[in-house]
């Protein structure tokens, strides 16, 4: 059905009627949220059962006046909405009526199609709702992680001017021990009562100096504590925020399943966010008062400085005294007995200060070694954030791939030496944000910046096998029963060959094409102990000049197929042909079975032979034609009889590329005409795509005839767009994102498996 209906514009339903009747006559109410304003319900009895019908009566008019193509202004839209039970019943209505009557049904399936436009209505607008609530969400987060870090950065610094503060006291108390222990040996040549009288009361003062000083030191110590604690308190706010960072982590995943639970999670974060600000007012407060305490320090020591000078002066003049009164110092040895003891005692208590400053170096230590412990685990805090953003970036993917958009990567090649003169400017750029790092690419032409976002970005730098671990999941599909279609899109001379087939005698150069086989041959033969068996059909064609080319076709000569008849030697011809499953035939084409990747390798080499290619000023060897590759599954699995058809398609298109610049005459103009033309034919396709048109244009060419079940069926599709960084195709390159964006934004149809749960064909050798 979505093949044969993927060019005609959904088409809006009628509301809901307030009750439905199922087959057996009961009422089942509908959700009386639903604000239904237009519609009625006429019932028709017929043999003892009730059918449900729906007028479009009052639907026509209010389309016709409401002007509105679609059926759905976004005024009717907003009020109504849909349960579960709602869609299952949609999705579970079948048509009815008379066999012959063509009008009757084509009533009902015009109003089943109206039915589901305003469901698909409905959900759009719920997960634009749903997206505009994630972005405030991920604001908040940001704001509070700056915080946080702001808070870090003040710790550090006054952790910094405090450890300062301790060390100059250290060195300020051993200056002092110092000159104490200086005064104190000078002392003892003093030997006159007046001297000695002297000499006790500057020692007096002294100790009396002693003691203020080990009373500031523990104020200091008491002071170095309560600035721990305060360091402490902070380290626990920041777990506690780091709490609230998890916590709004799940109200981001929250968010989908009901919109009231995040708003009362979003006012919690503001009352958080006020918390957090009067914590920060309190810690610069502290800081601030830290500041007095110190510039109250810096002027004690200045005094201290100024009382030291004097005490110089002083002991010079009794040093003088002292050598003239040494005949009377053996009279007073007994007095500086005592003056020992009593500095011995001094010694003691300043050993005791010695022990509780070195108790005070272990415990902060301790506190350092667990604000340490604190920062590492703040780091792995932030590694699994980062961990987290990358599986958000692939739910984000499979998200896109299950609403039905073509996928796009972005391969930008490396600056070669035949580009010509190589200059400084750079073209191109990769914004380094979190959110589009590695999915954005930005180009400037003429001073003017023209951005970009596709699914993936792959620099310069990246490797075949970094571009080939991005589709493996990709390429598994087709094991597992869908259609896969991958093609590579540029100008000529940007590298899609090289993605696509790369060097396969090297296996670090291997392209997408022979990694894609071996994981295909490498898988399926790790599915046998599961009961699994797989046959698999290879196909290998090129376009051109619009005309298909059998690449593997053992009657070739002169690079062109040809037919033996009774009128001599004519071009055979390929038809093109696609079955109601969206499944592509080409007439008289060669099937080869294939059983292993030696074989397929073989015949890749034939077709690159076969392939045509030619010289321009733009590629030594360009490709002149687009090359197809088709791989064919077919597997069984013995034990639950289950079989399932997958096909992978890998294109590699031929290069877009100016006449004036590829300097192309007689076959080679030709050539570049009918690409030129094909090429834009697919622009033509994407950009009926794009805007939903009734009509594509698919027929146009050979190439998009063949690609339709890929661009408008069930297929899960996957375009390379690759990129020259020379300057002088700047053009050429952002025509190319160009195209790509518009690719990006095409709907196609939900990919869908094909499975079958029939015995296997007895016919059919699987290997």
């Amino acid at each position: 059905m979505a093949s044969r209906n993927q060019n005609n514009p959904p088409v809006i339903p009628p509301p809901f009627p307030s009750h439905v009747k199922k087959d057996g006559g009961d009422e089942v109410p509908i959700d009386k949220r639903r604000k239904i304003g237009v519609g009625r319900m006429v019932g028709q009895a017929n043999s003892g059962r009730t059918r449900q019908a729906f007028s479009a009566v009052n639907v026509g008019q209010d389309l016709a006046n409401t002007g509105d193509p679609a059926g759905c202004g976004s005024s009717d839209c907003g009020g109504i909405e849909f349960t579960k039970e709602d869609v299952e019943a949609l999705l579970n209505e079948k048509i009815k009526g008379r066999k012959f009557d063509i009008k009757g049904k084509v009533d009902q399936m015009t109003e089943y199609i109206k039915k589901l436009r305003l469901c698909i209505k409905w959900f759009q607008g719920l997960e634009e709702s749903h997206l505009l609530q994630q972005e405030k969400l991920r604001n908040l987060l940001e704001s509070a992680e700056r915080k946080c870090t702001e808070i870090e950065v003040q710790m550090t610094s006054k952790e910094q001017e405090l450890n300062g503060i301790i060390a100059g006291l250290r060195e300020n108390y051993a200056s002092l021990e110092e000159k104490f222990r200086k005064e104190e040996s000078e002392k003892l040549v003093a030997s006159l009562n007046d001297m000695y009288k002297r000499l006790q009361e500057y020692n007096t003062s002294l100790q009396q100096y002693n003691s203020k000083l080990q009373t500031e030191l523990a104020t200091a110590n008491e002071t170095l504590k309560r600035v721990e604690k305060e360091k402490s308190a902070i380290v626990e706010n920041l777990s506690t925020l780091r709490g609230h960072y998890n916590s709004l982590q799940e109200q981001l995943t929250s968010s989908r399943a009901s919109q009231d639970e995040v708003a009362k999670q979003k006012e919690a974060l503001v009352n958080e966010v006020g918390c957090l600000r009067g914590e920060l007012q309190q810690v610069r407060d502290d800081r601030d008062r830290q500041l007095s305490q110190v510039q109250v320090i810096t002027t004690e020591m200045m005094k201290y400085k100024e009382k030291t000078e004097k005490s110089f002066s002083e002991l010079d003049n009794l040093t003088l005294k002292s050598n003239s009164l040494e005949e009377t110092c053996s009279s007073q040895r007994e007095q500086i007995r005592i003056l020992q003891h009593q500095l011995a005692a001094a010694n003691q208590k300043l050993q005791t200060a010695d022990v509780s400053t070195l108790e005070t170096r272990t415990i902060y230590e301790e506190q350092k070694r667990v604000v340490q412990d604190l920062q590492n685990r703040l780091v792995d805090a932030d590694l699994q954030i980062i961990e987290g953003e990358k599986l958000r970036r692939k739910l984000h993917n499979t998200i896109l791939e299950l609403k039905g958009n073509i996928r796009v990567f972005c391969r930008v090649r490396p600056l070669l030496p035949d580009d010509g003169a190589i200059t400084e400017t750079t073209i191109i750029s990769y914004p380094s944000s979190t959110e589009a790092l590695g999915r954005s690419i930005d180009m400037i032409q003429s001073g003017q910046k023209h951005s970009f976002t596709f699914d993936k970005v792959f620099t310069y730098e990246a490797a075949q096998q970094d571009v080939f671990v991005e589709i493996s999941q990709l390429v598994q599909s087709a094991l597992d029963g869908y259609k896969v279609c991958i093609f590579a899109y540029g100008q000529t001379g940007s590298g899609k060959t090289y993605t696509m087939m790369g060097s396969p005698e090297d296996p670090e150069q291997k392209g997408l094409i022979p990694r894609s086989l071996e994981q295909i041959f490498q898988t399926s033969q790790s599915l046998l102990p599961q009961g699994w068996k797989y046959k698999m059909q290879a196909s290998m064609l090129e376009i051109y000049n619009e005309t298909i080319r059998d690449l593997l076709s053992t009657n070739r000569s002169g690079g062109s197929d040809l037919l033996r008849t009774d009128n001599g030697v004519v071009g055979k011809q390929y038809a093109i042909k696609h079955d109601a499953n969206g499944n592509t035939h080409v007439s008289d084409l060669t099937i080869v079975d294939v059983c292993s990747i030696k074989e397929v390798s073989s015949l890749l080499r034939q077709a690159a032979q076969s392939r045509s290619v030619g010289k321009t000023q733009m590629n030594e060897q360009s490709s002149r034609s687009h090359f197809v590759f088709t791989l064919r599954i077919f597997g069984v699995n013995e034990s639950t009889e289950q079989q399932v058809q997958g096909v992978l398609n890998l294109i590699d298109l031929a290069g877009s590329e100016r006449l004036s610049k590829s300097g192309s005459t007689g076959d080679r103009l030709k050539e570049t005409q009918a690409i030129n033309k094909s090429l834009s034919s697919l622009s033509d396709v994407i950009f009926a795509l794009a805007k939903k048109e009734e009509h594509v244009p698919f027929r146009n060419s050979k190439l998009t005839y063949l690609l339709q079940p890929c661009l408008g069926g069930d297929s899960k599709t996957l375009m390379f767009v690759n990129i020259s960084p020379d300057p002088s195709s700047v053009g050429e390159s952002l025509c190319s994102l160009r195209f790509a964006a518009r690719v990006n934004a095409c709907e196609i149809g939900i990919p869908r498996r094909q499975t079958n749960m029939r015995p296997p064909d007895s016919r059919l050798s699987y290997g």
